[in-house]
């Protein structure tokens, strides 16, 4: 890589390619990309981020563009996101979360609509959900989890979405039917809306 980097994303695109995004430089945060390509063993530059990050995640999304959400930057925890086109080689700002966050997950689950949860902001540990909609281009809120967590991870697994608790293990996993968007878990159930 050109720039040494830790925090960043890494996301595989339709071509085969691999973004990675942002992420902690040897000073500051950073809002450069970088692209590997497999097929020569290389990589390259790619244009600059909006907004420097780091701690962010980063979706592929239906139509082979990317949305990065939140994370931490100056002045410290964000709620911006903003999507990468690959065939332009463009990012361009999205619009913000309701709630600035990191340490969170995002994940594409068969609906097309990606489901960001829980994370670390203000004023600490965070259950609350949101969902962006790639089609109409903004974020909407969901349902809270039962229980607020960070450093989680979040895997979609046939219908269902798991959530895994937190790296103490500390809280129950947590698991979401898309088909009825039921959250179930052994003492807490809702709803979150996909």
């Amino acid at each position: 890589m050109a720039t040494a980097r830790a925090y960043h994303t890494a996301t595989l695109l339709n071509s085969g390619k691999v973004l990675v995004s942002a992420g902690y430089g040897l000073v500051a945060y950073l809002a450069s990309s970088e692209k590997y390509d497999p097929s020569t063993d290389q990589w390259n530059s790619a244009s600059n981020m909006t907004t420097a990050r780091y701690h962010h995640t980063a979706v592929l999304l239906n139509s082979g563009k990317v949305l990065v959400s939140a994370g931490y930057g100056w002045p410290g925890y964000l709620a911006s996101s903003e999507i990468y086109d690959p065939s332009a080689d463009q990012w361009n700002s999205a619009t913000s979360m309701a709630t600035a966050r990191y340490y969170h997950t995002a994940i594409l689950p068969n609906s097309g609509n990606v489901l960001v949860s829980a994370g670390y902001g203000w004023p600490g540990y965070l259950a609350s959900c949101e969902i962006y909609d790639p089609s109409a281009e903004q974020w909407n809120s969901a349902t809270s989890m039962a229980i607020a967590r960070a450093f989680h991870t979040a895997t979609l697994l046939n219908s269902e979405l798991g959530l895994k608790a937190d790296y103490q293990d500390l809280y129950p996993t947590v698991k979401f039917k898309q088909a009825v968007n039921e959250q179930i878990t052994k003492q807490y159930s809702h709803t979150i809306y996909m």
